[in-house]
């Protein structure tokens, strides 16, 4: 086993700690965690520069070739683009020649204008925007202070991102009783690079009021449409990240998402204080829980081993399957799911994902539509392992 410090990972620069919407799901202020109030409302010129330098010392140290910065929030965008060009510029002063880097950001759109398309497109800046449907599904949920809804807003951006030939994707949370063929339709409209689809975030805890509404398999029943919209473009449509994994894991492959698989994480978080955190939707089970206990301002990202025990080994080692899916046959494939869904009050992250019902019954259906049954994805995964073998003898 390699050090910490030899090891890869990615970074994610949360550079805003406020937004200005108001998500009615929104992990960061809206669940169990609310350490956003104590902190500033955005990331200063100290803190920033303090962990590009720790960056550039994990990237020297663990000799990656590619690293990706993910500018997050909040909404990043708050922190004007006079001010993001600016620390592009001294990402290049420290990166270039140390590592190449690929830059992306997640915003919800609404501020876009030209000068930040412009930027995007001259800085070959990757755009995630955050969007959950048609107005009429998006402004239920996505709303701003004043419990308008950001639909039209968010268009004008993508529109403003097209003009100027700033490639983005969509990031689009499930909302279950919604018409997912209609959403995948939807967004397939607006030309994105890829659509992601993510399940709402929920644990064990609070998962029942969810099935007690929209029934037993809400995610499956929003899912199994879209996939037979999916598959019925035959390559023609945006690519889904989160269905091409899974059948990458059915055809024996490694998963690429931190959803399915239960590998070590690989990446960081960095809030606008400086503090180094672990996954930060883990902030949906509670108070801290996303803390590492490392600033940038005082350590490097190698110092989470002797800090935090569970962060060490979510980041860079692992955590063990959960005790209640040893017996499953997706065991290699889902492999407990998403780490925040598992949790529960009672027996922490030692848990399948609170999901796990739709889970099954989407990998399932998949298996069904790839004819792969369980043996045949050992056999694949067996076979595969083996040429990897061949190929570094």
């Amino acid at each position: 086993m390699s050090s910490h410090s030899e090891q890869s990972l990615q970074f994610v620069l949360k550079v805003s700690a406020r937004c200005n919407l108001n998500c009615t799901y929104c992990y960061v202020f809206n669940k169990a965690d609310q350490s956003w109030k104590s902190r500033s409302a955005l990331m200063g010129d100290a803190v920033f520069d303090a962990a590009i330098g720790r960056i550039r010392r994990h990237c020297i140290a663990s000799g990656q070739s590619i690293v990706r910065l993910m500018f997050h929030g909040g909404e990043p965008l708050l922190v004007g683009p006079r001010r993001f060009r600016g620390w592009l510029d001294r990402i290049a002063a420290e990166l270039d020649g140390i590592v190449k880097v690929r830059l992306a950001i997640q915003t919800n759109a609404t501020l876009i204008d030209d000068e930040w398309a412009r930027l995007f497109a001259e800085r070959a800046v990757e755009v995630g925007v955050s969007l959950d449907g048609p107005q009429a599904v998006n402004d239920r949920f996505r709303i701003d202070h004043a419990g308008r809804g950001s639909y039209l807003n968010v268009v004008r951006g993508i529109e403003t991102l097209r003009r100027h030939g700033a490639a983005f994707s969509l990031l689009s949370v499930i909302q279950p009783g919604a018409d997912g063929a209609a959403i995948y339709r939807h967004f397939r409209g607006m030309s994105p690079g890829t659509i992601n689809f993510l399940f709402p975030d929920h644990n064990h805890d609070d998962i029942a009021a969810v099935r007690a509404r929209h029934g037993d398999a809400p995610i499956f029943d929003f899912l199994r449409p879209v996939i037979d919209a999916w598959i019925l473009d035959c390559g023609t449509g945006p690519e889904v990240p989160l269905l091409r994994n899974m059948c990458r894991l059915i055809m024996g492959g490694e998963s690429r998402s931190d959803m399915f698989g239960n590998s070590a994480l690989g990446f960081v978080f960095v809030e606008v204080d400086g503090e180094i955190e672990g996954l930060d939707v883990l902030r949906l089970d509670g108070e801290g829980v996303s803390a590492c206990g490392a600033n940038v301002l005082a350590n490097d990202f190698s110092a989470i081993a002797q800090l935090s025990d569970f962060h060490d080994r979510a980041i860079f080692r692992g955590l063990p399957l959960p005790g209640g899916c040893m017996d499953c046959p997706e065991r290699r494939t889902c492999a407990g799911g998403y780490l925040p869904h598992r949790y529960s009050a009672a027996r922490g992250f030692d848990n399948p994902s609170a999901w796990c019902t739709d889970i099954q019954l989407l990998f399932s259906y998949l298996r069904r539509l790839l004819d792969v049954d369980v043996e045949e994805t050992e056999m694949r995964r067996s076979l595969l392992v083996e040429m990897a073998e061949e190929r570094l003898a």
